[in-house]
């Protein structure tokens, strides 16, 4: 597969929980599918802005969650190590713009997009494979990018369980080895 090393993990699946490999979306060394999405501002942030850097896409279930904000938090608190690793970063729900402004005030300071994929609901997740359409919400997955908009690797988690950002940045580190 284009940019992935030989014999590195492709999935992480936290929880015991795996996901349909047919629904999970893009496989490592595919590109993804493209969006437009609204951040927590209003403003929109499309597939095409992040090219050039190695790019962050984490779906979560719900904002105000206890597993979604105990993970953005851990992001929010580790922000300097992540933004040393020059990553592009973008955590992806189903609320609204205007749910994701008072849930970014919460948080403290966000220093990365919450993007809404309120309308059409999920469309994006749907095309990433990372929507539960029993539970209405994204799955827990996480989608690490390398320059070029390549999916690198897949991180998923079960719905109450938190990713492992070690891993997350794991493999941004793997993509600036390459």
């Amino acid at each position: 597969m284009v940019g992935q090393p030989a014999g590195a993990p492709q999935d992480l699946v936290l929880g015991g929980t795996a996901v349909d490999a047919a629904s999970c979306g893009p496989a490592p060394g595919d590109e993804v599918p493209d969006f437009a999405l609204r951040n927590q501002y209003g403003e929109t942030v499309q597939l095409e802005h992040l090219s050039g850097t190695p790019s962050v896409l984490m779906f979560y279930p719900f904002a105000f969650s206890r597993v979604c904000s105990a993970e953005l938090t851990e992001i929010r608190e580790g922000w300097s190590e992540i933004s040393a690793l020059g990553v592009r970063f973008c955590a992806i729900s189903s609320d609204s713009v205007y749910t994701l402004r008072a849930y970014a005030e919460e948080l403290g300071e966000v220093h990365f997009d919450l993007l809404s994929d309120f309308w059409p609901h999920g469309a994006v997740a749907k095309a990433f494979g990372a929507f539960d359409s029993q539970k209405g919400c994204p799955r827990r997955v996480t989608f690490v990018l390398n320059d070029q908009l390549h999916l690198h690797r897949r991180i998923a988690a079960d719905f109450t369980q938190s990713r492992d950002l070690a891993e997350v940045l794991t493999a941004v580190r793997e993509i600036h080895q390459l």
